[in-house]
């Protein structure tokens, strides 16, 4: 069981699924591609039909505070504009219309977060990115859905004016910190009061000491998952976030070389962009001891 044994209730789907699975797929933004946009209600459900078990999506905030699911600073790509969508009142952004892959118009608007928190209520789970700075709004929406407690996995840098705040929200949402130190991982195991049930580890390289077998166990041992993220941002260096063995590698080096490294080191959550390719994977190791 991951978390504290007081929220275990709140944990019980997640739990349910750690159990279930050899490791859970995550997919980045839902299942886009096509004419499918993704952060959108279709990219969601395609996400789940493709193999994922978990899908994570954005949120941006307007200028009179209304909450949309939408990654900022893609609005060039998606939207055809050069402002960032949190400088739009919630009346500019209900008027656009997003873009699909070859850059036609897709015929989607850009959702409001309340219309994926309806529409996803059976105990789907999903990781909520890039609310960290609009925690306030989060949490009163999130507050409107029961459902949401145990089904949105919200995650945050390990900062304490951001900690400060999860741990005076009464709902014990849960929440996974993304750290790069042990320093970082030690601040926030300090707070009592904090529904953590996991950490997303960022390692450069194999000397990284996100990276090291020892504190994946030390995590475990605690009762916390370890998530990694395999998704390929680009060909730079600032980009890298577990060690190289990532999506770009799996993809071109072999499934092996690649995802087969996370699981090895016996990772629980892998968030990807190929949930079906992962999912076809995880189903070829089936119940060997890898």
């Amino acid at each position: 069981m991951v978390g504290r044994e007081k929220y275990k209730e709140i944990n019980a789907n997640l739990n349910k699924m750690l159990l279930d699975k050899k490791f859970i797929i995550a997919q980045h933004r839902g299942g886009a591609g096509g004419n499918c946009v993704g952060n959108t209600i279709l990219a969601f459900k395609t996400s789940l039909m493709l193999g994922a078990d978990m899908f994570e999506l954005d949120v941006s905030k307007s200028t009179d505070g209304k909450l949309y699911c939408y990654h900022d600073t893609t609005e060039e790509l998606n939207l055809r504009i050069h402002r960032n969508i949190e400088e739009f009142s919630s009346h500019a952004i209900d008027e656009f219309k997003q873009y699909n892959s070859i850059w036609e118009p897709s015929g989607c608007h850009v959702p409001r977060l309340e219309d994926i928190l309806q529409e996803f209520t059976n105990g789907e789970l999903y990781n909520v990115d890039r609310s960290w700075d609009k925690l306030e709004e989060t949490f009163a929406l999130f507050n409107q859905y029961p459902s949401c407690v145990q089904q949105a996995l919200l995650k945050a840098p390990a900062k304490k004016e951001i900690l400060d705040k999860y741990e005076k929200e009464p709902t014990k949402f849960m929440f996974m910190a993304i750290v790069r130190t042990r320093e970082e991982i030690e601040l926030v195991l300090s707070y009592e009061n904090i529904n953590v049930v996991g950490f997303e580890l960022i390692a450069k390289s194999e000397k990284d000491d996100m990276w090291q077998d020892r504190l994946i166990e030390e995590l475990h041992n605690k009762g916390y998952f370890v998530w990694f993220n395999a998704i390929t941002l680009s060909c730079l260096d600032r980009h890298i976030l577990c060690a190289g063995y990532d999506d770009e590698k799996s993809l071109k080096e072999g499934f092996d070389k690649g995802w087969g490294v996370l699981v090895r080191k016996n990772v629980d959550i892998i968030q990807t962009d190929w949930p079906s390719l992962l999912s076809q994977y995880r189903d070829s190791l089936k119940g060997d001891v890898i």
